[in-house]
């Protein structure tokens, strides 16, 4: 018998919680559950990360989490529970799985056109990092940490996943036309990951492009791979294919610890009437059935929703409205009066449990994932964000007095567009300029030539941030301004 920690969330999460653990007990999946404290009451008890140290400490020892819709409080400065538990427990891979239902009308599903999409989006860096400052009181500037020993792990379990399933594709939706440095170095990574799995056809699609091709051709796509943001986004959007996010089950990976979930919000307004559609968390926890090796269980419950759905048995968030709506308890219990039952569509074979032990693990320290250096890491000039709402002349005529024997001035830029040595008088500018200094007839620099530019250049300017402007060998690794 496999334990699990389970925390039932906020709003309609107790009671579609409780529906779907209703079903598993009826199924005599072999699972117990140590409910823990989560959530936005948690919150309100003075824990600022969401979750007591208790249930921090249970879902450790146990390392699987299934957990209910959880809302973040909002104006009180808290970071979100669900990204934070994400991020805590580096569950690096977030898996979603958008397939037609039968029963569930869509514009697709009307017109024949079967989807069956998993997305894997990265989960834990790029801007949900969460670095954020304002750096004058008109600028803000969000950091968007992108990083090759990341990448690697998300993109090598997205091939992974996909030679399981037996994929015919698996794409990297990108920016990298834009972004060249993070999402070159996330698409760059895809690329290296794919020469080891030759019999899968990997391809990449510019985001933009992705999103215009899955409303129009979703089926022409099976494993879709992306970074946390855009991830973000285009999940969405395949959920909206498939009958919206009532339907889209979420599966956060791990190497120690996974979290399983539905990913809609917790419907404050229908909290407690038992009205809610348990759909998503079902799919969910069947995918934790899967992932823990309970695979004869995950195929009969997943057959016995397939075939209610088929026969028209619905909540009222959706269905043939000819047909009466069943709250949440009777959708659970005709699920389970269709145990055994074969859908027409999409059928799960009933194979045998997979063996599993049971790890209890303590990790005594911090993993650190570096990549050996490829080339000598030079420092070739320095960024400095400077606050000014002088014009661009005036700034570039300070900061050459600064340069000093050691740096030249290269240009400045408002906004990531030039605006010196050459600009425009109809570009707008905003109270924050970067100035860009680099080495003098490319000598090398170390940090304290950095240090000095910046103590002479702050009797001029409130420094706001500075970038070190790194060579990998001969090459420049960082981003040329707009027009530079």
């Amino acid at each position: 018998m496999t334990k699990i920690a389970v925390a039932k969330g906020d709003g309609i999460g107790p009671e579609i919680m409780d529906a779907v653990l209703h079903i598993f007990t009826a199924a005599k999946v072999p699972l117990e559950y140590e409910v823990v404290e989560m959530g936005k009451w948690v919150f309100d008890k003075g824990y600022s990360n969401g979750m007591t140290p208790e249930a921090k400490q249970t879902i450790e020892t146990l390392g699987i989490l299934f957990k209910g819709p959880m809302e973040t409080p909002k104006g009180k400065g808290v970071k979100s529970v669900n990204v934070t538990a994400r991020k805590t427990w580096n569950t690096y891979a977030n898996n979603r799985v958008f397939q037609t239902l039968h029963g569930v009308d869509t514009v697709f599903s009307k017109a024949g056109i079967p989807i069956d999409i998993t997305v894997v989006r990265e989960n834990i860096e790029d801007t949900y990092g969460g670095v954020e400052h304002m750096l004058t009181h008109d600028v803000a500037l969000s950091r968007r940490l992108i990083t090759r020993p990341g990448s690697e792990q998300v993109i090598r379990y997205a091939f992974e996943m996909a030679k399981k399933k037996r994929a015919r594709r698996i794409t990297c939706g990108h920016k990298a036309n834009i972004m060249k440095i993070t999402d070159g170095l996330f698409l760059e990574v895809f690329y290296e990951v794919a020469k080891e799995y030759p019999a899968l056809k990997a391809d990449d699609v510019i985001v933009d492009d992705l999103c215009m091709k899955l409303v129009t051709r979703p089926d022409t796509f099976d494993v879709v791979v992306l970074t946390n943001l855009q991830g973000d986004i285009v999940s969405d959007l395949c959920a909206g294919l498939v009958g919206g996010l009532g339907f889209a089950p979420s599966a956060n990976i791990g190497d120690h610890i996974c979290i399983f979930e539905a990913v809609h919000g917790t419907a404050p307004d229908i909290a407690g009437k038992n009205i809610a559609n348990p759909t998503a968390l079902l799919l969910s926890g069947i995918a934790m059935l899967r992932h823990l090796g309970l695979m004869e269980s995950a195929a009969i419950i997943e057959n016995a929703l397939l075939y209610t759905l088929e026969q028209g048995v619905h909540t009222g968030d959706f269905g043939n409205k000819a047909i009466p709506a069943l709250n949440t308890t009777q959708f659970a219990d005709a699920i389970i009066s269709n145990f055994g039952k074969q859908p027409e569509q999409g059928a799960k074979p009933i194979i045998a449990n997979l063996p599993r032990t049971q790890t209890h693990f303590k990790l005594e320290k911090n993993e650190m994932m570096e990549t050996k250096d490829s080339a000598p890491e030079l420092i070739g000039g320095v960024d400095f964000f400077i606050e000014s709402n002088e014009q661009p002349i005036a700034i570039a005529n300070k900061c050459m007095r600064h340069a000093g024997v050691k740096f030249k001035l290269i240009n400045i830029s408002n906004r990531g567009t030039q605006v010196w040595p050459t600009g425009s008088v109809y570009t707008n500018l905003v109270n924050l300029y970067n100035a860009r200094f680099e080495s003098l007839d490319d000598r090398p620099l170390n940090q304290q030539d950095v240090l000095g530019l910046y103590i002479s250049l702050s009797g001029d300017f409130k420094i706001c941030s500075s970038e070190l402007l790194l060579k990998l060998g001969e090459k420049k690794v960082y981003s040329l301004a707009q027009g530079q």
